[in-house]
Order: C-alpha cells, then sequence, then structure tokens
C-alpha cells in the first residue's frame, strides 16, 4: 500500500525547515501534525495536596521547559516569591536559556547539562550537596530518580503538569495511512479516542523503546522504529521506509 497521507502525533514545527517538509516534497506524501496527547498545568489547590512548600527548597532541577512554565506559573499564583539565590539545574542548555523567559539569566546561578540525561547532571548536583533541590516532573515521566539517590542528593519530586488526552472530535477525519507516536500516551491516546481501532494497512511508526513496548502492549503492528543503527531519528527512518516503499515524487 502507498503511503500517502502521514499523520505526525506532535504540534506543527516552528520553523519551516522541517525534515518533514523536505519528506513531504521528496515523495508526494501530505504530512499532517496533530497532537494525540497535550499538556495541561494542575492548579494551586491541586498542587498544594502534594504538601510541599516550594520556600522550603534552595535549587531545582528541570528537564524540560514546560516544567519552567508550570513551576513559574505556580509561584504566580500562589504568589510565591522565587528568591534570587534560588539555584536551576537543566538536563540541557535550551532549558537553561529558555529560564531568561521568567529571570534574569545572569545573575542567577544556573548549570545544565549537555545530553539532555539527567545523569549529566549529577557531577554539578554532587558539587553542590548542601542544597535541598526540587524536582519539577509530569504526572507521567520516566523514573530516572535511582541515580539521584544513589548519588544521595537530597530531593523531592514535585508534579506540576500532567498528561491528557487530546481527544478527537466527532467531526474529525481519520483517514491517515501511516501514524507516528512519541510516547506511550500517544498509544493510549489512539485507544482512547478509537476503542474499535483495527490496524489493517495503516503504518505505524514510533519513537523510543517504550513507545514500541506501547504499541506491541497495544496489540498493534510496528513497521518503523526509531532510534536504530541506520536511522538515529524519526525523520531518517521515514526518509528510509518511504525510500524503500514508494517513489519520489517528480521534480516541479
Amino acid at each position: 500500500m502507498k503511503v500517502k497521507k502521514i499523520l505526525v502525533s506532535q504540534p506543527k514545527p516552528a520553523s519551516d525547515k522541517s525534515p518533514y517538509y523536505d519528506i513531504a516534497r521528496r515523495y508526494g506524501v501530505d504530512v499532517v501534525f496533530r497532537p494525540f496527547i497535550k499538556v495541561e498545568g494542575l492548579s494551586a489547590r491541586e498542587f498544594r495536596q502534594q504538601k510541599i512548600n516550594i520556600n522550603d527548597f534552595t535549587a531545582i532541577i528541570f528537564t524540560a521547559r514546560q516544567a519552567v512554565d508550570h513551576f513559574f506559573r505556580l509561584c504566580e499564583e500562589m504568589r510565591i516569591t522565587v528568591p534570587d539565590t534560588m539555584k536551576y539545574f537543566c538536563t540541557t542548555e535550551t532549558i537553561a536559556l529558555y529560564l531568561q523567559k521568567y529571570i534574569i539569566y545572569r545573575k542567577r546561578k544556573i548549570f545544565h547539562g549537555q545530553t539532555g540525561k539527567l545523569d549529566d547532571l549529577i557531577p554539578s548536583l554532587t558539587k553542590h550537596n548542601k542544597e535541598k533541590y526540587l524536582y519539577a516532573i509530569s504526572d507521567v515521566h520516566s523514573d530516572t530518580t535511582n541515580i539521584l539517590d544513589r548519588s544521595k542528593i537530597n530531593y523531592t519530586k514535585a508534579v506540576m503538569y500532567r498528561t491528557v488526552s487530546n481527544d478527537f472530535g466527532p467531526d474529525e477525519k481519520f483517514d491517515y495511512d501511516m501514524l507516528l507516536f512519541f510516547s506511550p500516551a500517544g498509544i493510549d491516546s489512539l485507544m482512547k479516542n478509537f476503542p474499535d481501532f483495527r490496524q489493517g494497512d495503516i503504518q505505524i511508526g514510533c519513537l523510543g523503546a517504550s513507545t514500541a513496548k506501547a504499541v506491541e502492549v497495544a496489540g498493534l503492528r510496528l513497521d518503523l522504529e526509531a532510534p536504530s543503527s541506520k536511522a538515529p531519528s524519526i525523520t531518517a527512518a521515514l526518509d528510509l521506509f518511504l525510500k524503500e516503499h514508494q517513489e519520489e515524487a517528480p521534480a516541479e
């Protein structure tokens, strides 16, 4: 079966230089960006149920820009003034620079990793072992806290936002030849929205081992997976798949 229409379960890229657009032109396919999941913040009331006092902490760990947004939103809603002495530990430089949206960057103690993994932050965290860390997370997250425990980091996990299904409307068409997923929550949303879903000829691709496992658990067939030895990214895997299964579109 020739792939004509692909659903990418992520928000539309901010830049028109996305590899997805190159792939769409090269193979003459229609790429539609439509997230299966969305993030919503906890209310101040919900956050208080965790019995966490933000003012008790001297440092905070961020692993996503969404965590940054919801941390400062909750502080504003609860009328908490974040002290200038607060230290920020981010898993990437991109997240660290994103803090400029809320604080005067050059006047704060900010540390970041290079790989995006929590492991990469351990040297900085242990160097500041007198700090009391708040770890801002989603309700659905990879439990990587074992490394914090082994390193004897004094931390508390604080759920500040949640991942929910981005439901399809009754008049919304679902006429795709391929679906690309990026988290187990996306697969859960597919099955919630379409409990009678039958895959048939629809191709399913995913990013990451946990998402691949979710596809298997749902009883679906996985046709494309990244990363792999030949394709380090989902767009590289998609390019290889289409190259193998259909001809390139004629140049205009």
